[in-house]
Parts: C-alpha cells; structure tokens; sequence
C-alpha cells in the first residue's frame, strides 16, 4: 500500500462544545455533556454547523483515498447489469415487472398484456424524483380491476408520505392527494375506495382512514389505537377477499377483519389481543388461516370457519414443532406454501388440498436463503421465490406445486466474469461464554490461507428477531472478497436466526448475550486462523450498530476497525423519553427504564454512558439528519464522546447524510458510492491492498 493510500490524519475534528446536562434517575446522575447536539427541530444553526464540520473533516481525511472510491465505485458499477429487468408475474390479464436503465437511480414499473405486448410504463419512479434530492417509495398498490395505480412517497428520509393515484387508461394522475401518511395504502374491491394510516406525534401510525376517490369531505378515521406501545397496519388477504387491520407490538397482536367488498362497512375483531400472543390472519376457501405462537413458542398454523371464526372453533393445521419455526403461510387457491426454519436455515414446505398433503422443497448448499417474491395471482399452481447464497446469485425460480418441478427464471448477472466456484462459503461454530453454539456463515476465496493475516469483516445485527442475516448473495462485497477479505455473518442471540428461543435469549434481561455471542464468533474466527485482530474489522447498523458500540466497549483490543451505520448507541437517554418516536413500542425490546432494575440494565450496556479511556478501533459511524428511528444525534454524541476519551491512535469519523434517512442515500448509484467509501476506508484500515 502505496504512501497516498493511506489517510490523511494530520487533520483534526472539530472541537465540540461541551454543556452540562445531567439528570438523576433511580438515584443515580447520568451526565449527558453533548446533549447540546439534540435538536428535535432539526434546524439549530449551531447543530447543523457541527454535522457540517465532522462531515468537512470526514472528506479531508478521506481524500486521499478518494482516488481509490472511485476505482472501487466504478468496478462496483461495472459488475451490476445496469439495464435490467425482473421476471413478469402474471396478475389477471397482465405481465406486470418493473426494470432499471443505465445511469438512472430508480426502477420503472411496467406492465404489458402478454410476452410480446406493448410495454405500458405506468409509474417512472425517475420521473417522479425529479427535483428531490431523496426518493422512497412506501407502496404501489395496483387497484383490483388493473386500472388505478395508487403510491405512497417519502421524499426527505423523515418517513411521512404523500400518497396518489393515476388512471393507467389515460395515463393523468387524479387530483387525489394524501398528504401526512404513512407508508401503507390498500383497495377496495369497488376500485374507489383507498384505506391508510396516519402517525401520532411519536412517529407512530395509529390511524386508519378512508379515502373516497373524488370525495370533497375530509377521510373518515375508520380506527384508531390509543395504544402507543401498538404500530397499526392494513393489508389485503391473499384471496383478495378480505381487508385485514393488524394492530402490533414487539410481541403482541390484533387483527380485525372486513370483507373488500364492503368498504363502509365495520371491521370486526378476529381474536382480542392478549399479552405476549402474535397471531396473523390469512383468508383460504372457506375458512381462516391463523398463524400463532399461542402455546408455540416456534409458531403453529390452525384453521377457523368463515361462519364462527371464534377461537373456540380454531382447528390446528400444523401443530407446534420445538426444533422448526413456522415463519411465514402463503395461501394459494389449491396450495399453502410455508416458510419454515430448522437449524437456522430456511426451507419451504408445500401443503396441498384436500388434506393439507405436505412436501418439502429442497436445497444442497450449506448455508443459504429462500423466500417466496412476487405472487400476485392467488388462483395458480405456481410459487415464485428466490434462492441465494453467499456464493450463489439472487435466483429467482417457478415451481409447480402439482408437479413438484422447478423452472429457474433468472439468474443474477454478474458481470466481469464471476465464477462462483472460485468461491467457498462455510458454516462454522463458536461457543459462546455460556457454552451455547452460534453459527457464523462465511464467504472468502477458494484456496484460502487460514494463516492468521486475512482482512475479514465479520457482520452482525441480533434484535427484534430478524433474519435479515441469512446469508444471501451481494456483487458489491466482492470488492472485498477479491481482495483477501473474508465476509463473515454471526448469527447471534437476539435474531431469528435459529428460531424464536434464540431471539427470546437475546432480548430483554438477556440482552448482553448478544454482544458476548459477537465477541464470542470474533474470537472464534481468530483462533480459527482466518483472521487476527490486527485486520479483523466488523459492521452494524442500526440496532446492529448498538451490536457495534457494545462491542467496542467490552473488547475493544480485538478489532482494528468497525462501521456503524445509523447506530443506536444513545439507549439510556433514548428510552427514557417517550415522546420520541418508537421509544414506548421498544419498551418489550428492550425493557422501560422508569423500572430501577431495567434502568440499571440498560446503563450497564449503553454504548454512550459506558466509554472510557482505553484504545478504540478505527471508527467509520454514519448518521441521518431526517431519521425517525435513530436521532442523528445519537452517532454525533457517542462520536464525540470517544474522541475525548480514546487513548490510542484510531481515527473516528462522522458521515451525516442531511438530506436522507434511517436507510440511507434512496438511488441505488448514491447507495453504492456511500459503500465504495466505507470499503475503501475498510481495505485501508486493515492493511489490504487496493
């Protein structure tokens, strides 16, 4: 690595006002000394000047290596096939798909009448992001005769949305305008009649309305959740048949129910909502489909009669398994496809009619993911879903649930000349300090040196019982990879990974187990020889970056660097104020603060309270100023916080993204480039060559 390779670190951050703040809680002072920085307005002059200068400091040290993001945005860009497009799926009498152009940051929805139709562009998500620097769309729901597109847009990252609606005959958007919503919106069957929701003061969507196409009156509240612990939602069934209000927390449901073509109509409650009960609702032929963790900590499907739904005719369909999660039920007019996970990988089973006859669909690999896509047509025999791996390209596949055959529709383009066997994804095992087994998924080079002296970025994000870290395929890593990196995923406690007793041991009271599995799966991956903590970097975000800043506290020797995207590092002073948004409906996460014990929990693992004077890793930590899940202010505080106390010679960088939100940059080039940043400050950090 070359002398202009390297940082530029004879520059210094910016000093950052020091203001006392301290409050007392359960007898104890917490001091909060750049509590200055939170500007709920987000238009504090002096705040915003701040975000400016760490961002100003950010581009001089990394200027230097700004040749090398360049190299490495440009070969990202040149491996993805920049024009392409997604299998059509068949929905009534139409193809529908959307594709992406060269040098165009959004999708373009379209559909055509049959294979060698016209192509009918009806929303150009390019065109509509036209004079926004931020563009996220929340829904496109296509109205149940196929001649009204309706869409929800956020176009500053703070997750309010305007919803329209546009003729797809004429092609003219009507004058229907929904402003203040939230992202969800649903039909109909009268093809008139819109239902969304509304968000409370906390950023929480409480209300469900209805819109009226052309109506001059204000949208009547159809429900409202006083609850602020519960999200409300609407979707409809599979079948078409059904609108479904779901009202949710972190780990308790409500559902209630009324017939689409009834839009006036009442919605009628399915099942009252009881303490730690989920359940979901789906409509199938004559009954419905409910599915619970009632007395099934991993999840059970039952059946109830259109005519008495009451749970006192409830009939189990799927009884309990402890060893496999039920995930997910896909209802099709002959056929359930269900999502299930066993041993933490996932695996779809196939129910048929009359009785519920079951087959497995099976897959070779390791390690990998599977999940249903786009099934808009109920009456058909066929499931799509998509395959991956860490190795393995986004696959997308038909599959005959009669015939039980396979028709792969797509494959990823890589473009460059990938060849997936020049790679070898694992599964391995580290054993965490109370003796239980944690899966890391990996992904390097074949042929591989387990010597000790690989670069290896080792990612993780253990909450809410996500799954989001199955091990699916990215072109974008193999600018790592390429380059001696191995790519490594701890499925740690507190995700879904193994099903729903894994998340429940990390959460709550157990919620260090998470951090200790991380560090655990670290350890493992060095004894191993894949790695050394001289060049072993690690990523989070969000509640991954809480993962990040627990980590760096506890063990801070063991890495050399670590990319926190969004993180939630603030926790104490978070969750004690409920009038941010999501803090009360995190209470089942986390637990309530305003409990001496909870309260001493959570400071005993608050990234924020616990830094010290020791040496930390080499920090690249990102932030949103619009961003209603993690406050910006939460990366800036800690940021400036390590700087002060920090004893050794890392380097601690601050990105806020002023114009965006929680998910970062919308188009998918700015995407990109923010990665071939954080890649480049990786590769440099850990002594890769570029």
């Amino acid at each position: 690595m070359s002398a202009t390779d390297r940082l530029d670190l004879t520059h210094r951050p910016p000093v950052a006002e020091r203001v006392s703040h301290v409050t007392r809680h359960h007898g104890k002072q917490i001091a909060d000394p750049y509590h200055w920085m939170r500007d709920d307005t987000r238009k504090d002059e002096a705040v915003l000047a701040h975000l400016k200068a760490e961002n100003a400091y950010t581009d001089a040290v990394m200027a230097p290596l700004r040749p090398r993001v360049e190299m490495l945005f440009d070969e990202m860009v040149a491996r993805i096939k920049e024009d392409d497009d997604t299998p059509p799926a068949r929905w009534g009498s139409f193809l529908y798909y959307s594709r992406t152009e060269k040098g165009k940051q959004y999708r373009i929805f379209c559909r055509r009448e049959d294979e060698r139709g016209t192509e009918q562009v009806y929303l150009d998500v390019n065109r509509e992001a036209e004079g926004h620097d931020y563009y996220r769309l929340g829904a496109v729901c296509i109205s149940p005769d196929h001649r009204l597109v309706a869409w929800a847009a956020d176009t500053d990252g703070g997750e309010t949305y305007t919803i329209r609606v546009r003729d797809l005959i004429s092609g003219e958007d009507l004058p229907d305008t929904i402003h203040g919503a939230y992202a969800g919106v649903e039909w109909a069957s009268d093809n008139r009649t819109l239902f969304y929701t509304t968000l409370d003061k906390t950023h929480r969507p409480y209300r469900l309305h209805r819109h009226e196409l052309g109506a001059a009156t204000e949208d009547p509240v159809v429900f409202e959740e006083p609850d602020e612990s519960f999200f409300l939602g609407i979707h409809r069934t599979r079948s078409g048949r059904y609108l479904i209000l779901h009202l949710g927390s972190n780990d308790t449901n409500e559902v209630h129910y009324l017939a689409a073509d009834d839009p006036t109509g009442d919605f009628r409650l399915f099942e009252p909502r009881r303490k730690g009960v989920e359940y979901a609702v789906d409509h199938w032929g004559d009954r419905f489909l409910v599915h619970t963790n009632e007395e099934a900590v991993n999840f059970r499907l039952l059946e109830a009669p259109l005519s008495a739904p009451r749970r006192a005719n409830w009939r189990e369909v799927l009884p309990h398994r402890p060893e496999v999660q039920l995930e997910e039920v896909e209802p099709f007019r002959d056929h359930i496809v269900v999502v299930e996970r066993c041993e933490g990988v996932g695996r779809l089973r196939v129910l048929a009619m009359p009785g519920y006859e079951p087959h497995e669909v099976r897959f070779d690999e390791p390690a990998y993911t599977v999940t249903p896509t786009v099934n808009p047509e109920y009456d058909t025999g066929t499931v799509r879903f998509v395959y991956q791996s860490l190795c393995t390209p986004e696959t997308t596949i038909d599959y005959d649930m009669q015939a039980r055959a396979r028709a792969v529709l797509k494959v990823e383009e890589v473009l460059g000349g990938y060849d997936p066997g020049e790679y070898v994804t694992e599964r391995v095992t580290a054993i965490a300090t109370d003796g239980e087994r944690v899966p890391i998924s990996l992904v390097h080079r074949r042929g591989l040196e387990l010597d000790g002296d690989n670069p290896l970025l080792l990612y993780g994000y253990g909450s809410y019982g996500s799954t989001h870290t199955d091990p699916s395929f990215q072109s974008l890593r193999l600018s790592l990879i390429d380059r001696g990196f191995v790519f490594a995923i701890a499925h740690v406690r507190g995700g879904g990974d193994l099903g729903r007793p894994w998340y429940d041991a990390g959460k709550l009271e157990h919620k260090t187990n998470t951090f200790t599995d991380f560090i655990a799966c670290a350890e493992h991956l060095i004894d191993a020889g894949y790695t050394s903590p001289g060049r072993l970097a690690i990523r989070g975000g969000s509640a991954g970056g809480l993962l990040v800043g627990a980590v760096v506290n506890m063990r801070p020797e063991l890495f050399r660097a670590a990319v926190a995207k969004v993180p939630f590092v603030d926790v104490i002073n978070t969750m004690l104020d409920p009038t941010l948004p999501l803090t009360v409906i995190e209470y089942d996460e986390w637990g309530n603060p305003s409990e001496p014990d909870v309260f001493e929990r959570l400071l005993a693992y608050s990234p924020y309270e616990n830094i010290e004077a020791q040496a930390y890793p080499n920090l690249f930590v990102t932030g949103a100023l619009t961003d209603p899940r993690v406050a910006y202010w939460e990366p800036a505080k800690w940021v400036a916080r390590i700087r002060e106390h920090h004893t050794g010679d890392g380097v601690f960088l601050l990105k806020t993204d002023l114009g965006a939100g929680h998910g970062g940059p919308s188009g998918r080039y700015d995407w990109i480039r923010e990665m071939a940043l954080e890649y480049a400050f990786l590769i440099e950090r850990c002594g890769a060559s570029f």
